[in-house]
């Protein structure tokens, strides 16, 4: 008989549709963006999604296992994945340049990786792949990649002694609504979190943190108060960058929950009210990810003009005036 633990995995696996088709050394996607630093300068960042083994964590609300394989990753995929993102991020520099455009062959500033798991995780990167990772990164001044708390180990402080440049760990806290924290299937407790952030500081190693915006059994009337609330406690752990994540339905178990009455989609006013009054913390930079922004409920008619003061705020850090719309009434 399988422990309860295994039983609630396999449910919640069971109701998911089928994987992505990916290559394991073909990275699935990145992205070059802007994004504002502590102190308020603005920096590049490329961002890529590596393809590598499955986080062995079974969260309620995760999205990201559709882009993973099936079993570890490669040794060496990694590092191929990557070397192929970087050779076309200076082709299209170099394109650029041949179209006229002043040629700019200076790396972005940041280096985000996210394998939709573990960096420190053995099962989904290698050692070999840590060292090769390395030796590509030695351009950029600062690289992110992202951990479940409980696996910031001494092998974390490896990595950041094999850079070049300043390493930041991506953490997801999510909720601190105890009912809510107790439900998502993260195994990860408030001592934990709090554990791993030490850690990270003490080494001088950069946090970033995110934090779901409708979370499971969150009431929907306090689902604001609560993401500000773990906003704040992020920042009081040492976090210099919070995202506020709405929670993407479509894995099945989120659609199970929504039916019992345990989830309710956030929508875009929502994501507006966390981000104001989460902007009020000006010890760290707080955002609102806009991956798949189109999804939230909203108004139509004035969405985009939404969106767009929501960009405006992620750059700026200041609340910017709230849009005007006839057909909701919005203002």
């Amino acid at each position: 008989m399988d422990s309860p633990a295994l039983a609630l995995d396999k449910r919640i696996r069971s109701l998911r549709p089928p994987k992505a088709r990916v290559d394991a050394y073909v990275a699935h996607g990145s992205v070059l963006e802007e994004e504002r630093r502590p102190g308020g300068r603005i920096e590049q960042a490329l961002t890529v999604f590596l393809t590598g083994a499955e986080c062995p964590f079974t969260c309620s609300f995760c999205d990201l296992w559709q882009w993973t394989l099936d079993g570890p990753t490669p040794p060496g995929a990694l590092t191929r994945q990557l070397e192929r993102v970087l050779e076309g991020a200076g082709d299209a520099r170099d394109g650029a340049a041949r179209d006229g455009v002043t040629r700019d062959r200076r790396p972005p500033d940041r280096l985000k990786l996210y394998n939709a798991s573990n960096f420190f995780d053995q099962r989904a990167v290698p050692s070999e792949d840590m060292l090769g990772i390395a030796k590509l990164a030695a351009p950029f001044a600062a690289i992110t990649v992202e951990s479940h708390a409980s696996t910031i180990t001494p092998r974390t402080l490896e990595f950041s002694r094999q850079i070049s440049g300043r390493l930041e760990v991506a953490m997801g806290l999510e909720t601190i609504h105890p009912a809510a924290a107790a439900q998502l299937n993260k195994r990860l407790d408030l001592a934990r979190f709090d554990s791993a952030a030490r850690f990270l500081s003490g080494n001088g190693i950069d946090l970033r943190v995110f934090v779901l915006l409708g979370a499971p059994y969150v009431p929907v009337d306090e689902t604001v108060e609560w993401t500000v609330r773990t906003v704040e406690y992020a920042i009081e752990r040492g976090a210099s960058v919070v995202s506020i994540i709405p929670v993407r339905g479509g894995n099945g178990e989120l659609e199970r929950l929504q039916r019992l009455g345990h989830f309710t989609p956030p929508t875009l006013s929502q994501l507006e009210e966390s981000l104001d009054l989460s902007l009020k913390f000006t010890s760290a930079v707080v955002t609102a990810d806009l991956w798949d922004v189109d999804r939230l409920p909203a108004c139509e008619p004035c969405r985009t003009e939404r969106v767009e003061r929501l960009q405006r705020a992620n750059l700026s850090g200041r609340v910017q005036s709230r849009v005007s719309c006839g057909a909701c009434g919005a203002e």
